[in-house]
């Protein structure tokens, strides 16, 4: 060996060599050993140098760091070392040549050349046969970026990761063609390269047949209804049959759910295959084995000794002769979709047993049945040790405890967990999103575990700022809301940031005005009064003056005003039974009407005052899941009802001859007679009202949601000689937003139709007592699909559409429930949490606004502040 390498002249000679120790140090089997060790015929010398050569712009120094030789060193040519020098250099993916050269031998010293050539780099990257921002997605979803290493291997994963990313969306025949182009550079040792990525995504290939063979149960008709991948059809033509491969699997496993739902516990796919019928157009045949239909037999119960058999089996609702389902069974011990589902496992976990196990075990197969035993362990009570909130830097820490109903050293309960994540979110303080339990530090031996609730702050308060013409003149409101405020600290210098916040109280300021008219208010909440029980308390103090505007002059007079004061204090309290879903509640509250040389004609006295001393009972229920802005699922329902002292009862008034004496002053047109017996009739208002909604919400696929809801309300009188007085009276239609109105008019929206156009159909506007046309009755229904865009705390986006009804009577004797004014459209909702919930809609009414004689309304566009349909 050593007289051959004496004779290297020249760099072929060198090449031959250099080839042979490469040969055999790939043929010898490397060992993580640092010991050298030589290949056949190998002669161990001191290593007397390293050169480095080739295409690289790494300098020498690093090349030969990179390698771990060190001159002066004893190694094996050919021998493990090099080997093993060599292995470490490719697995870099820094070269895409590598050779050693063994260039001369000298007094037992090896000399070396490292030849290298290193992987070109990305210069520019062009990409055609798609749309530019098409071409971003594929740059970014690749990590295409300048400078990248263009291995082949990196060229051949893009390659596939483009069709791979057309043939997922339905392009089975797409194709991504990448070549390569060197850049000349003198200047530089790097060698780079411009990459152009042609794409031909071809067409979508479409479904022409779906073939089904061996069943015999199932129809062909229903498997394809089942199959997320549709077939081609004259009844399809606008409506997709493209072929996706995720689709198809999914497709596969949903037809043998269905098979195995109806007792087919033995159907599976023996085949399928897709082949070509055209270039654009494929076929799918699917080959069944259903096996015979089975049935449920009997069905014991093993190890519970906490609930009866018979208690188990009343929950488990499946009895003999039954048709097998699976799917049920298993939904019925452990429904993994629903996490307050009413099954086994929840049942145990509910009252302590975090730590049992129910397993299903089929025990016996006779003929067409099967006998199950349901084997359980029970195990030990589980009970909560420490409890942790994390994450809350605003809110204080007995704003959370008190909403949590989990305690140290109570009893483990899934229920509790699921409620307190579900009140937590419905705070409105935290990214209801991002609110998850975490379990630490579980301990089956000694039955106890850890429970830490992370939350993720947001943004709570809101701020109204608007600015508008209407009634004769530049309207501006603007509207502050903190819903995380904290009140003892109001005169705490050092809470300010920018106002003392974290006690979980709300407090709303709001003002508005114009030419004609200015209205301040101001609310207080407590939810929780004396912070030990979930009773609320809330407050609001409103004043309004409106004077006499003159539409000619565009001025207002001073001088006549019709001014109303108020106030309101209600009480709320969260119950335990029937369930800790329901919250009662009451207020009481009292306006001052203030009539100063002004006649609305609301009342028919332009001097005088009007009292209203309202209470109100309501009883409610709301147990939708989580997040408050777009609920998953669940239910809220809301009845109230409000009235006055019944006045008429005791007051020693004949509402009778008030009656009569008015129609004569109206007949006579007398309206000093006409001032004086209204100022009678509403010297203190006198009424009662109804109102009831119920809202319901389906989770149907993925967080596409149907929000189902219902609405009704009645206004009445307790004598029918005083009557329903111009007050609280309901206006349907439009976008809901109530404006600026002196009567305390209920505004109810109807999309697809103007603000308040909704009237009593009987109504002939021109009774005396028309009232503005205010309602008495209405009666409202609501579908609405909904799906989010984004969840995040910064935003949360959802669109919707919506088909709607609802009408308006002045008599009960005329409501009908079922004729309807109808709508239908679609809209957009953004909640921002400085600005609250925002929105677009477009309706379309299709009937006439009630009174007219046109045809269908048509198309309005509704724009939402503040308020959720």
């Amino acid at each position: 060996m050593e007289k051959q390498v004496n004779n290297f002249n020249n760099l072929s000679t060198k090449k031959i060599v250099s080839g042979l120790i490469l040969s055999l140090s790939f043929l010898f089997t490397l060992n993580a050993s640092a010991q050298d060790l030589p290949i056949t015929d190998a002669e161990k010398y001191i290593l007397g140098g390293i050169e480095v050569t080739g295409s690289t712009s790494y300098n020498e120094s690093t090349v030969i760091a990179f390698t771990g030789l060190s001159v002066g060193e004893e190694l094996y040519i050919p021998g493990e070392r090099i080997s093993k020098v060599l292995k470490k250099l490719w697995d870099l993916g820094l070269f895409s040549d590598i050779n050693f050269y063994l260039t001369k031998v000298e007094d037992g010293k090896a000399y070396l050349e490292l030849e290298i050539v290193e992987v070109p780099k990305l210069e520019t990257v062009k990409i055609r046969g798609i749309k530019e921002r098409k071409r971003k997605d594929i740059i970014k979803d690749n990590s295409i970026n300048p400078d990248t290493k263009l291995t082949d291997n990196f060229i051949v994963n893009t390659k596939n990761n483009i069709e791979k990313k057309y043939r997922e969306k339905g392009y089975l025949n797409a194709k991504a063609i990448i070549t390569t182009s060197a850049i000349e550079d003198t200047l530089s040792q790097e060698s780079k390269l411009n990459m152009l990525i042609n794409i031909d995504k071809g067409e979508k290939v479409k479904v022409s047949s779906i073939n089904f063979i061996g069943n015999e149960k199932v129809s062909n008709r229903k498997l394809r209804k089942i199959s997320k991948v549709k077939q081609k059809n004259f009844f399809r033509i606008w409506k997709r049959s493209k072929f996706l491969e995720e689709e198809y699997e999914t497709s596969k496993e949903e037809i043998i759910k269905h098979y195995k739902e109806k007792g087919f516990r033995d159907a599976r796919i023996t085949s399928d295959s897709v082949y070509k019928t055209s270039d654009n157009t494929i076929a799918i045949d699917i080959k069944l084995k259903e096996g015979n239909r089975y049935y449920f037999g009997n069905i014991n119960f093993l190890g519970n000794s906490v609930y009866t058999s018979r208690q188990l089996k009343q929950l488990l609702a499946i009895k003999k002769g039954d048709p097998y389902n699976g799917t049920i069974l298993q939904e019925k011990i452990a429904n993994t979709e629903k996490p307050d589902a009413e099954d086994i496992t929840n049942l145990y976990q509910n009252n302590g047993y975090l730590f049992s196990t129910i397993t299903p075990v089929e025990t016996k197969i006779y003929n067409d049945t099967i006998d199950f035993e349901i084997r359980i362990n029970e195990g030990k009570l589980a009970y909560f040790n420490n409890i942790y909130v994390k994450g809350n830097d605003k809110t204080n820490d007995n704003v959370i405890y008190r909403n949590l109903r989990t305690r140290p050293g109570q009893v483990y309960s899934k229920q509790d967990v699921v409620n307190t994540v579900r009140e937590l979110g419905q705070l409105g303080f935290f990214n209801p999103e991002n609110l998850q339990p975490e379990f630490k530090n579980v301990n089956p031996q000694t039955g106890t575990l850890d429970l830490e609730y992370v939350v993720e702050e947001q943004g709570s308060s809101q701020i109204e700022l608007q600015g508008g013409y209407g009634g004769g003149g530049f309207i501006g409101t603007l509207g502050l809301r903190f819903n995380n405020f904290s009140l003892r600290n109001i005169f705490n210098k050092e809470a300010y940031d920018p106002i003392p916040m974290g006690d979980g109280q709300s407090l709303s300021l709001r003002a508005q005005a114009s030419i004609s008219f200015q209205n301040y208010s101001l609310s207080f909440v407590e939810p929780w009064l004396g912070g030990k029980r979930p009773v609320q308390l809330s407050v609001s103090l409103s004043h309004t003056i409106q004077f006499l505007f003159n539409p000619i002059t565009r001025r207002a007079d001073n001088d006549q005003s019709f001014s109303i004061t108020g106030i309101n204090v209600g009480f709320a309290k969260r119950l335990r039974e029937p369930d800790q879903y329901f919250t009662v509640s009451a207020a009481a509250g009292f306006q001052h009407f203030n009539l100063n040389n002004y006649n609305i004609g609301l009342f028919n006295f332009p001097n005088g005052t009007s009292e209203n001393l309202t209470f109100t009972l309501g009883l409610s229920r709301d147990n939708t899941f989580v997040n408050p802005i777009f609920p998953l699922g669940g239910s809220k329902f809301n009845l109230t009802f409000k009235f006055t002292p019944p006045y008429s009862a005791f007051n020693n008034v004949d509402y009778q001859q008030l009656k009569e004496d008015r129609e004569i002053a109206l007949a006579e047109n007398d309206a000093d007679a006409l001032a004086e017996i209204d100022q009678q009739r509403f010297n203190w208002l006198e009424f009662y009202k109804v109102n009831f909604s119920a809202d319901w919400y389906n989770r149907l696929v993925d967080k596409l949601v149907l929000r189902t809801k219902f609405e009704f309300g009645f206004l009445g009188a307790y004598n029918n000689d005083r009557g329903i007085p111009p007050f609280e009276r309901f206006f349907l239609g439009g976008d809901g937003l109530a404006g600026f109105a002196l009567d305390g008019r209920e505004i109810v929206a109807l999309r697809g139709y103007p603000n308040q156009s909704i009237i009593p159909q009987s109504r002939t506007n021109t009774s005396e007592e028309s009232f503005n046309d205010g309602a008495t009755i209405y009666n409202k229904y609501t579908l609405e699909l909904r799906y989010p865009i984004t969840l995040k705390p910064s935003a949360s986006i959802y669109a919707l559409t919506f088909l709607e009804g609802g009408a308006t009577y002045d008599k009960f004797e005329n409501f009908s429930p079922f004729e309807l004014t109808r709508s239908a459209g679609a809209g957009l909702r953004i909640f921002m949490p400085a600005f609250g919930l925002l929105g677009i809609d477009f309706g379309y009414g299709f009937d006439p606004i009630p009174g007219t004689n046109s045809g269908a309304n048509g198309w309005e566009t509704h724009f939402i502040i503040g308020q959720q349909f």
